[in-house]
């Protein structure tokens, strides 16, 4: 995959479509820098994000993964095959936010067990006092890191799923 042609052919359908870098950022939830920086080869668009871009400048998926336009349209096994390839991401995605809840769980977890003691009369112990620091600490890192990790990807991929699902029931 050469990241500079799907980048020209991006720059290019944008054009025919009459758009600024703006205008599109605005359609496609993005800032005009990461249009600039998909169309000259720094960055690719997310799956998901491709398969908008090919549903909204009507070309194939492939299309815009090989950076030329085909005359030949995509049959439709090879675009339910593609579309079972962003299903299979997307549930790998799926499972790897499951595992960062449950870091953020045990987070939650530990910043009680910290507080528990805190708060009791367990504090007069040296060894329950340093399992409680230990346990505020490592709490709050675990959900900060949670909290980044998951904000964004989150709504990325919820709002994938809806599109998904959007398409599947047109069909």
């Amino acid at each position: 995959m050469e990241q500079e042609k799907i980048g020209a052919l991006l720059k290019t359908l944008r054009r025919e479509k009459g758009l600024t870098q703006e205008e599109f950022g605005e359609l496609f939830f993005v800032s005009n820098r990461t249009v600039s920086r998909w169309e000259n080869g720094h960055n690719l668009p997310d799956i998901d994000v491709l398969v908008r871009l090919a549903d909204y400048y009507e070309v194939d998926l492939r299309e815009l993964l090989d950076g030329e336009r085909r005359n030949t349209p995509m049959n439709q096994e090879t675009e339910e095959t593609v579309m079972k390839a962003v299903a299979y991401t997307n549930m790998e995605t799926e499972k790897y936010a499951n595992r960062i809840h449950g870091l953020l769980l045990a987070g939650a977890i530990l910043w009680f067990f910290a507080q528990l003691i805190s708060h009791t009369k367990l504090m007069e112990n040296a060894t329950l006092s340093a399992i409680a620091s230990f346990s505020e600490g490592a709490a709050a890192g675990m959900v900060l890191c949670g909290l980044l990790v998951t904000s964004r990807f989150g709504q990325r991929l919820r709002a994938f799923k809806q599109r998904i699902f959007a398409k599947t029931a047109k069909n």
